[in-house]
């Protein structure tokens, strides 16, 4: 693989990871803009190397599976219990599914990394008002 098409990837991690984590930081969640780039950017990192080692695609699966078993404890970290109800799922999600996002960006699906993150900020932002609006009735 060529440096500019890594660079690409990389920059593109950065820019999609940046901007669920914008919205992340704007509702004040705690995983915030740095956060999700770098969760984006590391999952992004663990595919390029995968392909630069020309893995075939059921050792590729492995490093699919061990990233988003990993990031799932990341994201569990989110979740607090405090006084019988549950916060920081949704941050969980996030996080975990920037994890899928910097993965495809890395295996070069740009248009599913570009269509999903569109998808989430339309799930974070356009739900969570709805949520907000529901919850007020």
């Amino acid at each position: 693989m060529e440096w500019t098409t890594i660079v690409i990837r990389l920059a593109t991690s950065i820019m999609i990871g940046g901007l669920v984590g914008l919205e992340r930081e704007l509702e004040h969640k705690p995983a915030g803009l740095r956060t999700i780039i770098l969760v984006c950017l590391g999952s992004t990192i663990f595919m390029l190397i995968g392909l630069e080692l020309g893995l075939a695609s059921s050792e590729l699966g492995r490093i699919v599976a061990g990233a988003v078993t990993g990031v799932g404890f990341l994201g569990a970290g989110a979740i607090i219990r405090a006084r019988g109800e549950v916060y920081g799922l949704t941050t969980a999600a996030t996080i975990w599914l920037v994890s899928g996002l910097g993965l495809a960006i890395g295996a070069g699906y740009y248009l599913l990394a570009i269509i999903a993150c569109v998808s989430v900020l339309i799930v974070l932002r356009i739900l969570g008002i709805v949520e907000k609006t529901m919850s007020r009735k």
